[in-house]
């Protein structure tokens, strides 16, 4: 496919992801919301990717909708706005609930790790963005922020149901409420972001870590540990640890079980299959 709002690459089993509109700090729009949803989907059924690395080209990450996109809704009364119809996971994806088959939450159904290298701003649909990601990096000059009471907005796309889970209730209404921004080290210290690296380093270090799971991690393991993690949010813990019991049979007579203790054993890297 060719891309003209983003970048895709595919080096060392490691996908990139890149937002391209460097000049408009990667806005977010509707030719970028397809042409992401297609490289998810390449990523995902690519059997030389084992991992994938999301970020923006540029000094930003994501600065939200393109104001184009918030014009045309504003100058419409609200006919144009943007809905969250169902679309479905990525094809090929992981099976979870409906949940997230959301226009932009489909993310976890992506049946491979995504990092998210937040470079620069992250604001209102780009921090949703970040948020959907499994893990987050961030360069220490990174800034983000709801955004959307400043706007007159509400909080969209399933985003008042994410962000307390990632920090906490009181954390999500203060990001939500007051649309502050926050710095690189407010946002770790309250675990919206996993690491905070030089701006210099952090994509050495997103793709570090990437290459890390590309290489000595069982994608078998991932695709079924992700299954759970997400599952397991909407679900009890009786309904989470008889999942768990049922899944274990299968990764006992899996190829990546046999492969994990044997590399172990004999003490070299592993070779997984996936399988």
């Amino acid at each position: 496919m060719e891309y003209s709002d983003i970048t895709y690459a595919v080096e060392a089993r490691v996908a990139t992801i890149t937002l391209n509109r460097p000049d408009k700090l990667n806005a977010w729009t509707r030719t970028m919301e397809t042409e992401v949803r297609a490289a998810m989907t390449a990523a995902g059924n690519d059997d030389a990717v084992r991992a994938i690395v999301l970020t923006g080209a540029g000094r930003g990450f994501c600065a939200g909708a393109d104001m184009s996109l918030l014009s045309d809704v504003s100058a419409s009364g609200g006919d144009a706005r943007p809905g969250d119809a169902a679309p479905g996971g990525i094809a090929g994806g992981l099976d979870l609930p409906p949940d997230y088959h959301l226009r932009y939450a489909y993310f976890p159904t992506v049946p491979k790790p995504v990092i998210a290298a937040i470079n620069g701003p992250a604001a209102g649909l780009g921090l949703i963005m970040a948020l959907y990601c499994d893990v987050r990096f961030a360069a220490d000059s990174a800034v983000f922020t709801t955004a959307f009471a400043r706007r007159g907005l509400i909080a969209e796309h399933g985003i008042s149901w994410l962000l307390p889970a990632l920090v906490g209730h009181a954390h999500a209404l203060d990001l939500l409420l007051s649309a502050r921004k926050v710095d690189a080290t407010q946002a770790l210290a309250m675990g919206l972001v996993n690491q905070v690296h030089p701006g210099y380093a952090l994509m050495d270090a997103a793709q570090a870590y990437a290459r890390d799971l590309a290489d000595n991690v069982s994608p078998r393991s991932i695709r079924v540990m992700k299954r759970q993690v997400y599952r397991a949010v909407l679900q009890s813990l009786e309904d989470a640890t008889l999942i768990a019991n049922a899944e274990l049979p299968g990764s006992f007579v899996s190829e990546d079980f046999k492969e994990g203790v044997a590399h172990f054993l004999e003490q070299r890297p592993a070779r997984f299959s996936g399988r």
